[in-house]
């Protein structure tokens, strides 16, 4: 069912500057002819994935109780604003019990059939600081889930930015250390060469979607590192719309994938010819040769003597 398409009002709940920078970034899609924008948001759970959505939209859209356990089933919310619709899919987290949720993933891709996205939102969390084999598994999830050409459409957001970094490492070092390990197990997990991701690095933000997130002297939102991270964020997410690559169309085929019993079929009229032509015929000429030079066996020049003596 599609979503009910309401006026976006949630821009009016940001500051006076901040809703500036985000009608102005706005403009500038439509400026490219981009009437609309369709947002898939994905990640663990509690991970802050249905936070970051009622953020962006400045709603409460999203549901939100640490006490209950994300539904299985993704939700799309859409909104329009001066001639310009944003639709953004939240989606539930993809482990459960320390394995991929099968349950929720099918649910997610038939959610998504006949749909396209626009921009991918991966989120984590800034203040999980190791990355292990989970990490990779979801990645590799999504990637066999979309194709790889997804990581083009992506960003990187990691969310409870509001935080101390340990070991009194200064704020940027440890953005960019933990930045670069999520990549790396991002990359991997995708199974990315380089050059696969437009010889350019998924870019990442920092996202605060709680109520002790710092503000500035005119009411925005700002990280420790003095970056306004709303229209920051909006304004990463509009590059990726507009870097050039293709959104990503999920039809049946792309959920489905390659079928197994149509891979190499095109090589099989070479395989035949190659079997012929080196096999099958070097044994018929070598068959032929033998025959050619076998001599008349004794049994059979016996018989003969023995029948010439009769008459």
């Amino acid at each position: 069912m599609a979503a009910q398409t309401k006026e976006w009002s949630g821009i009016n709940s940001f500051a006076p500057a901040t809703q500036t920078k985000l009608l102005e970034l706005l403009g500038k899609l439509k400026q490219e002819n981009v009437n609309s924008l369709t947002i898939l948001v994905m990640g663990k759970g509690g991970v802050g994935k249905s936070s970051t959505v009622n953020s962006i939209v400045g709603e409460r859209v999203v549901t939100i109780s640490p006490f209950q356990s994300e539904g299985l089933r993704p939700m799309m919310i859409s909104r329009a604003r001066a001639g310009f619709t944003l639709n953004i899919i939240d989606t539930p987290g993809l482990i459960e019990g320390g394995y991929i949720n099968d349950m929720a993933l099918n649910n997610i891709k038939s959610f998504l059939l006949n749909k396209t996205i626009d921009v991918l939102l991966y989120v984590d969390r800034l203040d999980a600081y190791r990355v292990d084999n989970l990490d990779r598994e979801v990645v590799k999830a999504i990637t066999d889930s979309f194709g790889k050409r997804i990581w083009n459409r992506s960003l990187v957001v990691l969310t409870h930015a509001q935080l101390s970094p340990p070991d009194g490492l200064p704020y940027e070092e440890f953005f960019s250390k933990r930045s670069e390990a999520l990549l790396k197990a991002l990359r991997l997990g995708a199974g990315l060469k380089k050059h696969e991701v437009q010889g350019s690095p998924i870019p990442v933000v920092l996202v605060e979607n709680s109520g002790r997130c710092s503000k500035n002297e005119i009411d925005e939102k700002v990280l420790p590192n003095g970056i306004v991270w709303i229209p920051h964020t909006v304004e990463k997410i509009t590059e990726v719309a507009l870097n050039g690559s293709k959104s990503i169309f999920v039809d049946q085929k792309l959920i489905e994938g390659p079928n197994p019993n149509e891979r190499g079929k095109f090589l099989i009229p070479l395989i035949l010819a190659i079997q012929y032509f080196f096999a099958i015929k070097p044994i018929e000429r070598a068959i032929r040769k033998d025959i050619a030079r076998e001599s008349r066996p004794a049994w059979e020049t016996r018989d003969a003597s023995l029948v010439g003596r009769r008459f």
